[in-house]
């Protein structure tokens, strides 16, 4: 492609060198130039693409991208290199990702789905739905990234950067996709990976606590107008009523147009008549032009909340109400509330819940059902916010009757001293527990002290099938672990 169709929407560019040449590719890794290909110089929070510089034009780029104020002393430029400097590197990347693979979001209805809490299950309601009634569909999220019913890779982050994306887009577009679903995390948004996306609806789900650290967010104001760029993107919205910080954005972006649902305040769709079991929930809703009854097998005050907003947007595209309380009636979601098999028989969840809101609105959902005891296990994961830590042992040993304060994902950071965090918190408490640091092991011995009466619910690493230590992913899937144990 010419490279000025590739730097085409960008303002302020400074460029040395002719722009009238063609590039084979474009890259921020300088691992994956080829010949011909551009690459952009991208400053991380742990490398800086500008030291790499030189690295991608032996590799062979005619083209390098940086950003200014970079020093520019050190770049050893070929006759034949053409050097382009612009304001911000993500943003270029982002926008010369879109013309590169041709506008794909453009080509098919894409809908955002940002929140802390619901976006992978609101996204699997939405494509389950979708594909209910006959479309062809897309989803991108935390979990994986599905392509017409069928998983195409595990994700290693809930938003891809804007050139896998991209590349994902044009993909899906050439595979006839009609719709994609797409969970779009604060961190995307900030750092530019969306930038150039044609959303047809935006969808915020709540808001509470979480990503609060060095590398993702300095506070809670950053983290609530970083989620809140996606609806400066998109004027057709959809909002949780019952959240006290997503009610304000109808006021804040008053010329969008806004659906509204919740079950505790006045809204566009609201859940009435609710029953919430140990296996399903249950309400009644206005979908078309009547009341109709919607079941959800996954329990929890929470799946209600999930499910009204994948029907807003069901109402937004004309879906009709039969196929929505279908798709609704059969959804699964990995990791999210998700009951394990067992000889035993004794019930197992293995939830995502690594916040300390979710952490709380999963044990106080399983408290209301279960006769016997809950059971908790959990960790935290490391280099992320500390804080959350001791108020998560907190919650712990308040609401469940047992607790096991083991490791998540320890990352570069000691397993000891992340449990040590987590347990000046359950001290507060007089909640019982035990410290057993390796996972496998906590594990167990909630097994063994479990009965049938009881549920032991594994938080923290849900659908995840590994372990991530010091840089390293084990294999680790708990629905494995779980019946490994078992059948020992």
């Amino acid at each position: 492609m010419e490279l000025k169709k590739v730097l085409a929407g960008l303002e302020g560019l400074k460029a040395k060198g002719t722009l009238d040449i063609d590039i084979k590719g474009i890259e921020s890794n300088s691992k994956n130039i080829k010949p011909g290909y551009m690459f952009f110089a991208i400053k991380g929070f742990n490398t800086d693409g500008h030291d790499y510089i030189n690295n991608a034009i032996e590799a062979g780029a005619n083209v390098i991208m940086v950003q200014e104020g970079c020093d520019l002393k050190s770049i050893k430029l070929k006759p034949d290199t053409t050097l382009v400097m612009y304001k911000d590197t993500r943003e270029a990347l982002a926008k010369c990702s879109c013309n590169y693979y041709g506008n794909p979001s453009m080509k098919f209805k894409l809908i955002g789905v940002t929140g802390t809490k619901g976006k992978t299950t609101t996204t699997f309601m939405i494509k389950e739905i979708l594909e209910k009634a006959g479309h062809k569909v897309g989803l991108i999220g935390t979990i994986a990234t599905y392509l017409n019913g069928k998983m195409l890779f595990e994700s290693n982050r809930t938003t891809p950067e804007s050139i896998e994306l991209q590349k994902i887009f044009a993909q899906m577009v050439d595979e006839g996709v009609e719709y994609v679903v797409m969970e779009v995390s604060s961190q995307s948004l900030k750092l530019h990976r969306v930038d150039g996306c044609d959303f047809d609806i935006v969808l915020f789900t709540n808001f509470s606590e979480d990503h609060i650290s060095p590398n993702e967010h300095p506070d809670m104001k950053d983290y609530f107008e970083s989620k809140l760029k996606l609806f400066e993107m998109c004027d057709n919205g959809i909002i949780n009523v019952d959240d006290l910080h997503v009610a304000k954005i109808p006021k804040l972006f008053p010329n969008n147009n806004i659906m509204t649902y919740g079950i505790d305040n006045y809204c566009d769709v609201l859940a009435k008549d609710i029953t919430i079991t140990n296996s399903y929930v249950d309400f009644r809703v206005k979908i078309s032009d009547r009341n109709e009854r919607v079941k959800v097998d996954i329990p929890g005050r929470f799946s209600v909340y999930n499910a009204l907003a994948a029907i807003c947007v069901a109402k937004k595209l004309g879906i009709p109400s039969d196929k929505v309380i279908e798709a609704l009636a059969e959804i699964k979601v990995p990791g999210r509330s998700e009951m394990v098999p067992n000889k035993k028989e004794i019930p197992i969840m293995i939830d995502y819940a690594h916040s300390p809101e979710s952490l709380q609105n999963i044990l106080s959902a399983v408290k209301s059902y279960t006769r016997g005891k809950v059971i908790s296990v959990f960790g935290c994961g490391g280099d992320r916010d500390k804080g959350k830590r001791p108020i998560m042992g907190e919650i712990s040993g308040r609401i469940a009757d047992f607790t096991f304060i083991t490791s998540d994902n320890p990352r570069t950071e000691d397993p000891e001293a992340i449990v040590k965090d987590i347990e000046e918190g359950i001290k507060k408490t007089k909640g019982k527990y035990k410290v057993v640091v390796d996972r496998i092991t906590a594990i167990k011995e909630a097994i063994d002290m479990a009965t049938k009466l009881d549920i032991i619910v594994l938080a923290g690493k849900g659908h995840e099938p590994y372990q991530e230590i010091n840089g390293k992913k084990y294999p680790f899937d708990e629905r494995v672990i779980v019946n490994e144990i078992i059948n020992k």
